[in-house]
């Protein structure tokens, strides 16, 4: 079941501009022991795209309730999604007195594969096709993911679980789902997303906690060589938490230091 503005419905008005522009932005979020995890993270998140695409922002005291009330269908693990809309209305791109933001709000069964993941670490492709550099849209989880669809084609098509992605400058952005780490020596490295690439809140999460940890790490612009280099590689999203990577073509990581100090640090919490 689904609720707009925080009643229960099915339909969306068709003239909506999600539909038709992809004019908005969302949030997916991880739901433990029927409580709602990192929810302030998703809201500034949330907030900060809002402020970029220019749609007021709706009644977010009211948003945390209604989502609140869903987790509680989730004893162990479920996630809830949240997807802002500028609403109908402005005249073909034009937004202009477009003021009717709608919030959708649908809920899931936590993916359970990837508890797999989490334990047995996965092996990832690398796209041949390249994510555009778009300053304007970078870093926000907007509601135009064409590109994550063409390389959820592609990786379907190769038969890997996932694969890294590269702009078209050659720099590593992330993976169709999730955010790139990796470790080498005494310092972690994550590409920086200022041309491309969605700013995740398990990214943020991990930046933070390292800060915590006054740990070296370097946020930039990094091609697939440094990060074949690396010591050890582990991927990250809201859903997923931290899923260590075994290989990248043929080359292969055995060492989980970083991402066991991690992965202690995040259920110690």
């Amino acid at each position: 079941m689904a609720s707009v503005n925080g009643c229960e419905q099915q339909k969306l008005v068709i003239t909506d501009r999600a539909t038709q522009y992809g004019d908005g932005c969302f949030t997916t979020i991880l739901v433990e022991q029927q409580r709602v995890q990192l929810w302030s993270l998703h809201l500034a998140r949330l907030k900060v795209s809002l402020q970029r695409l220019g749609i007021a922002a709706p009644d977010w005291p009211q948003v945390y309730t209604d989502i609140t009330a869903l987790a509680l269908k989730f004893p162990h693990k479920g996630g809830i999604k949240i997807l802002v809309s500028r609403g109908s209305g402005g005249r073909g791109y034009n937004p202009s007195g477009c003021n009717d933001t709608q919030v959708i709000i649908t809920h899931f069964e936590w993916p359970l594969h990837y508890q797999q993941w989490q334990q047995q670490g996965i092996v990832l492709g690398v796209c041949q096709q390249r994510m555009g550099n778009s300053p304007m849209l970078a870093g926000m989880k907007h509601l135009n993911r064409l590109e994550q669809v063409l390389l959820k084609q592609e990786i379907e098509t190769a038969g890997w679980v996932d694969a890294i992605a590269l702009d078209c400058t050659e720099c590593v952005i992330e993976t169709s789902v999730a955010n790139l780490f990796w470790r080498q020596g005494n310092t972690v490295y994550t590409p920086a997303l200022q041309r491309a690439g969605v700013a995740g809140v398990m990214r943020q999460h991990v930046l933070d906690i390292l800060d915590e940890l006054n740990y070296d790490y370097q946020v930039g612009d990094f091609d697939l060589d440094a990060l074949l280099a690396a010591d050890e590689v582990f991927i990250t999203n809201a859903l997923m938490a931290l899923v260590p990577v075994n290989q990248i073509h043929t080359t292969q990581y055995c060492e989980r230091t970083m991402f066991k100090t991690l992965w202690k640090r995040l259920h110690s919490c």
